[in-house]
């Protein structure tokens, strides 16, 4: 009696399955973008050998703060106020630097009811992981133009769109955040490179993702439509990541690619597409985001990389042991401080 070989599960570096990587079964509407940024994610974070229970997923209110549900289950996940999930995540960054922090928010939830705190959670660095599902209108609300609406869009009734947009990468580039990126939902490998350098970086990244909503704002006229972006969508560069923990190195002749090193060891390798992309230059990627908005194209990549400058953590002088495993005696302050703060107080 003969017995056939079961086949050895797939794993990735650290011996776990893709399975483990996964979240519940979506409740979004059938071919919302937010739902293959949510396949990207679980691919990125299974490919790049990270724990899930290592992880901190956060998110704020809206369609697209629905996301963590779908994506990484064991890992540990908050859905917070609305526009209050830079509060949270800083919060819980703060407490344990070991976690590796995302917040899957939407252009309502960043660009209107939680412009605030993305400025300040911008001006900090923290590192953290920040991915705007943005598709322009307001899902729950019955598809009203938010705040990333490009001026003179139309809205589903026909409407046009009278007030100009926010740009969460301009903002983003300008105010402190060390990997900023625009994407498509469906390009599915470049949004996927982004996803594994932005793992890879220690520092913020704000990775503004256009997803269309199939309900409100994939019609004619709507300038974040899968047909809008399919024509206005203009690639700076071709991505490739290299982990850190692979020792493939793709063969390209020299001066087609710049190579950026990540805080891990791992390689961003940026091949030029027509022109010359600098993601390091900042005054170049805000001049290109100004020159694309007057071109009505949609530019997309790693916009800008700085992995010079020092992240949150670093500033605060913060100890390598996480703040939330450090014994009493070390966190309280002793009866003498006490004593002497009251005295000062008098």
């Amino acid at each position: 009696m003969s017995t056939t070989a079961v086949p050895p599960k797939k794993t990735n570096h650290i011996g776990l399955e893709v399975v483990q990587y996964k979240g519940g079964k979506t409740t979004l509407c059938a071919g919302c973008g937010h739902n293959a940024v949510s396949e990207r994610i679980v691919e990125a974070f299974y490919e790049m050998g990270v724990e899930p229970w290592r992880v901190a997923k956060l998110s704020g209110i809206g369609c697209s703060s629905k996301s963590p549900a779908y994506f990484l289950n064991l890992s540990h996940g908050f859905n917070s106020v609305h526009g209050r999930a830079p509060a949270v995540a800083t919060g819980a960054m703060l407490a344990n630097r070991d976690l590796l922090g995302i917040v899957v928010t939407g252009d309502g939830d960043t660009a209107s009811i939680g412009i605030g705190q993305f400025m300040h959670l911008l001006r900090r660095n923290l590192p953290l992981i920040y991915i705007i599902e943005d598709n322009g209108v307001y899902g729950l609300t019955k598809g009203q133009f938010s705040a990333t609406s490009d001026y003179g869009a139309k809205s589903k009734g026909g409407s046009l769109n009278e007030m100009h947009k926010l740009d969460c990468c301009l903002l983003g580039i300008e105010l402190g955040a060390t990997l900023v990126a625009r994407t498509f939902s469906g390009d599915k490998r470049q949004l996927l490179a982004i996803l594994k350098a932005a793992i890879a970086h220690k520092g913020l990244s704000i990775i503004d993702v256009i997803s269309p909503c199939v309900t409100f704002n994939d019609h004619p006229g709507s300038t974040m439509s899968y047909a809008y972006m399919k024509e206005h969508d203009v690639a700076l560069h071709e991505l490739d990541f290299i982990p850190h923990f692979d020792d493939i190195r793709l063969e390209l002749e020299e001066g087609e690619a710049r190579d950026v090193t990540m805080h891990d060891g791992s390689i961003l390798r940026v091949k030029k597409l027509g022109r010359d992309y600098d993601p390091t230059d900042k005054m170049g990627a805000i001049r290109t985001l100004h020159e694309a908005e007057d071109a009505q194209e949609v530019v997309t990549g790693i916009l800008y990389l700085n992995t010079q400058t020092k992240n949150f953590f670093d500033t605060l002088h913060m100890t390598d042991t996480p703040l939330a495993s450090l014994p009493e005696q070390v966190t309280r302050p002793s009866k003498a401080a006490l004593d002497e703060i009251m005295e000062e107080l008098r």
